[in-house]
């Protein structure tokens, strides 16, 4: 048995002349929480069924647990809880009948941590899953894929329809996970969760896996972000080498730099600046990097 929780080796699904996933490698460690990410279309719904055994491989291996996930899906199965971003659940059973079923079928449920969930996520179990909003149809994907207390959880936007308190409550949920040891694979849009919660991030493109490393490693494949505020006049800081991306806002100045800072230090030592501020670049602004606003993915708003 593989001490990896996932492991995928020159992994590829092509239909036809699309290539909807290319050569992935990639390794992910007992007790982390992975971060996957990617614009639509990249190949993260591809390797999230590859991982499943839901499709098979055109080229190249995928393994949970050291255990093949084509040809040893049933014995990965027992081991994973896998939450989609919108299930198809059973309308005509209420809240409770399907838990008990989806526990019956994963085969074990930790009762007293379920129950604790149903009250955390302020789900009301009476109900009819057809009366249900979308954001408690994903309450109970959510409390099933905890509740039995998986070695890995497979989540491909798991807060899709919750309101903030209750995303935060899922938050809380993993850190819980994360302390008992369970393997976390997170594909989300929602790019201030990855962050909050991921110790490493993947990013695809165009099916293939472009960087992958923790959020410290990756921010240094960005520019640093300089915000700027002048009493004076404002210098034109696009002649230095390095600027870009700039934006004003009346005497306050925001921009992207890369290379050395000696020459825009001088630029502004030589006007008159109140407030001046450097940070290492969030993750949206990373995506920004990569791809262009254009396929920044766009945070889900959330519904009640």
């Amino acid at each position: 048995m593989s001490n990896l929780a996932i492991r995928t080796e020159g992994l590829s699904k092509y239909y036809g002349p699309v290539h909807a996933l290319s050569d992935l490698s990639m390794e992910v460690t007992p007790g982390e929480v992975f971060g996957f990410l990617g614009p639509n279309g990249a190949g993260k719904t591809t390797t999230i069924r590859l991982l499943l055994g839901l499709i098979h491989p055109s080229a190249g291996r995928a393994e949970i647990f050291g255990l093949d996930c084509h040809r040893n899906s049933v014995e990965v199965h027992r081991k994973i809880s896998y939450v989609p971003g919108d299930a198809g659940l059973w309308p005509s059973l209420t809240g409770e009948e399907t838990l008990h079923l989806l526990g019956r079928v994963h085969g074990k449920v930790d009762e007293d941590y379920r129950n604790e969930l149903v009250k955390r996520f302020n789900l009301d179990v009476t109900r009819k899953i057809r009366t249900y909003s979308r954001g408690n149809r994903q309450k109970v994907i959510l409390i099933s894929a905890l509740m039995t207390r998986p070695e890995l959880m497979i989540l491909d936007e798991p807060t899709t329809g919750l309101d903030p308190i209750m995303e935060h409550e899922f938050r809380h949920c993993v850190d819980e996970a994360m302390e008992r040891g369970q393997t976390v694979f997170l594909s989300s849009h929602i790019l201030s969760e990855v962050e909050a919660i991921c110790d490493r991030v993947g990013i695809l493109r165009d099916g293939r896996l472009i960087e992958i490393g923790t959020l410290e490693e990756m921010r240094h494949l960005s520019a640093l972000t300089i915000e700027a505020t002048f009493v004076g006049e404002i210098p034109d800081l696009s002649k230095i080498p390095g600027v870009g991306n700039i934006r004003q806002d009346g005497r306050s100045v925001s921009l992207q730099f890369t290379g050395s800072l000696k020459p825009l230090l001088e630029m502004l030592a030589a006007s008159e600046v109140s407030e001046l501020v450097s940070r290492e670049p969030s993750l949206e602004e990373l995506f920004i990097s990569l791809y262009g606003d254009h396929q920044v993915p766009k945070v889900i708003e959330s519904n009640p």
